[in-house]
């Protein structure tokens, strides 16, 4: 989720969960990191979503945040364990970055360099990967977007050579998205009106819960909803998101 003012993600994370091992088979592990302000609130569980005690306490709990990265696991790399629970967090630039991949990525070269992975999956050493690439190119302070995007696109372009490589990135000011074979994206905005969840009967009325000046991007796989107009991700897009839209893509 990435949004122009802070916002709960309870609605959302309903559907979503459900998919990790009852409408779904992703059940070895989730995760969850909301951003508030300069820090950034983790939440990990090797326990499938939909027994996860941690689960129930976000399902309950409306943390506020403009940019949410959440994941089911379906295990392809690395044995279920805390360790390999994603999203993934390191800091670069003084700042939190946060990654979450969906595909698998088959003799993915390990990162040598400061950045390191903790577990086994090639989901982590892809996010090291990206990070190492992005220090050893910038290795003082963050560039403007119109640096950023080319670099962070080609690091990107590498690792799809080695499978399937969709994932969201975020540091908390960009939100970064890219498809590799299937994702989509809905945008909430006034005038607001209900959403029904596909993975549970559950219905909300977002025009009673918003302001008209709100504004909400959600991410998924697979759409959440079954009667609001997901627009699909072409393959191979990389994708920013900023205060709750698509920005054009940067040009250098």
């Amino acid at each position: 989720m990435n949004c122009n003012v802070p916002t709960d993600i309870c609605f959302s994370f309903t559907g979503f969960c459900a998919r990790g091992g009852r409408t779904d088979d992703h059940c070895d592990g989730w995760g969850i990191a909301f951003f508030e302000g300069s820090g950034c609130r983790l939440l990990l569980d090797e326990k499938s979503a939909v027994v996860s005690p941690v689960a129930e306490l976000v399902r309950q709990y409306p943390i506020h945040s403009t940019h949410v990265i959440s994941h089911i696991r379906k295990a392809t790399q690395g044995r279920v364990a805390l360790e390999n629970c994603h999203p993934f967090q390191r800091e670069l630039w003084g700042r939190y970055w946060v990654f979450a991949h969906n595909g698998d990525l088959k003799d993915l070269p390990k990162t040598q360099g400061f950045y390191q992975s903790v577990g086994d999956t090639d989901s982590e050493q892809a996010f090291c990967t990206i990070l190492e690439r992005l220090r050893q190119a910038f290795p003082d302070e963050k560039p403007v977007l119109t640096a950023l995007y080319p670099i962070l696109q080609d690091i990107t372009t590498q690792l799809a050579t080695y499978g399937v490589f969709n994932y969201l990135l975020s540091d908390g000011e960009h939100f970064f998205v890219h498809c590799s074979t299937l994702l989509s994206y809905v945008v909430r905005e006034a005038p607001f009106c209900q959403a029904h969840l596909v993975d549970q009967d559950v219905t909300v009325d977002f025009q009673e819960l918003t302001k008209i000046q709100d504004r909400v991007a959600i991410i998924a796989t697979v759409p959440l909803t079954d009667n609001e107009d997901w627009t699909p991700i072409p393959p191979h897009q990389l994708m920013v998101f900023q205060d709750g839209e698509p920005q054009p893509m940067p040009i250098c």
